[in-house]
């Protein structure tokens, strides 16, 4: 059997927390399949570059049979070029005192030169994955950038509150998380997203049939998914790293790998007005694989309760893109 072409992919911020957590992850195969060759693109801001050779030696220290090569760079054409997937992992962290819509903005500038980048460089199967926060919106500013990339070649991450959720459902029930499916998280990935346990099961019957705490399910359980990224930071310092890396990992799985019957992966996308969605956001919903295409699942039934969350975050996301009109391509 003749061997693989290398796939390029691309990490920004890839000497920050998640993306040092990712790099090694991705060089051994865990993001594209164990004989998938990859040549890693590894961009970093001009101060960090010193940080990053050091990434890249220990990259070169670990001997993966799976890495092609490694390129380091503080230039976007560089970064992107022939990249088929590109992992958006840097971004500006809110600093004290700082608005959200300066926040937005900074990261515009930031996020509209890469997508510009994307369309420019990278190759024609190219596939964008946005985790630098606020990521819906910034995948939206990069989108908005690249009008020559398909709109369904886009993707923000909300697994990770997917992955929280179900951890949280699997503790309460007294089962392993193997036994948790379909749990969707609506809208923005922020505090105002809606971690549905409403259509999610366990061990194949109704999450609620299961756990019938409605005040729980209503409450704590809501409020430590949407809270869980501050709740971290509280702990240990620092911002999700590890977990974050592994639901880099799990987010691109979930688009190149069939998805399991009966369960649904949590990803940003952009909407058509499904679920009434307005069109254009990038929004948090349930997606299905056949492991060459995706679409957003259909079937998940909305009560008031739920519809009520999701205006919510739909109201924020809306703010959010007034916010950054200007910036928009």
């Amino acid at each position: 059997m003749p061997e693989r072409k290398p796939l390029h992919v691309t990490i920004t911020g890839a000497a920050g927390q998640i993306g040092y957590a990712l790099v090694f992850r991705v060089a051994s195969g865990q993001l594209l399949g164990p004989d998938q060759p990859v040549v890693l693109r590894l961009l970093e801001v001009e101060p960090a570059m010193g940080a990053l050779d050091g990434v890249a030696m220990e990259l070169e220290d670990c001997a993966f049979p799976l890495l092609a090569d490694v390129v380091t760079t503080s230039e976007l054409d560089r970064a992107f070029d022939a990249a088929s997937w590109a992992l958006m992992v840097g971004s500006v962290p809110r600093q004290a005192g700082m608005e959200r819509k300066d926040l937005l903005s900074v990261n515009g500038g930031i996020f509209g030169p890469q997508g510009r980048a994307v369309a420019a460089h990278a190759a024609d199967d190219v596939r964008v994955l946005v985790v630098g926060n606020p990521c819906n919106t910034n995948c939206l500013i990069a989108r908005s950038n690249a009008p020559e990339v398909p709109a369904d070649r886009w993707f923000a991450m909300t697994r990770l509150d997917q992955n929280r959720a179900r951890a949280l459902l699997a503790a309460k029930a007294g089962v392993p998380v193997s036994e948790v499916a379909n749990v969707a998280i609506w809208g923005n990935h922020s505090a105002t997203q809606f971690p549905d346990f409403a259509n999610a099961t366990i061990a194949g019957r109704p999450a609620t049939s299961v756990i019938e705490d409605q005040e729980w399910l209503r409450g704590d359980f809501v409020s430590a998914v949407q809270q869980r990224g501050a709740a971290i930071i509280a702990a240990r310092g620092a911002s999700s790293a590890a977990s974050a890396a592994n639901a880099v990992i799990d987010s691109v799985r979930s688009v190149i790998e069939p998805t399991p019957e009966g369960d649904n992966a949590a990803l940003a996308v952009v909407s058509q007005g499904q679920y009434d969605v307005p069109e254009g956001l990038q929004f948090g919903l349930p997606v299905i694989s056949d492991g060459s295409s995706w679409q957003v699942a259909d079937g998940f039934e909305l009560d008031d309760y739920a519809r009520d969350n999701l205006k919510v975050t739909t109201d924020e996301l809306l703010a959010e893109r007034d916010a950054v009109r200007d910036l928009l391509g």
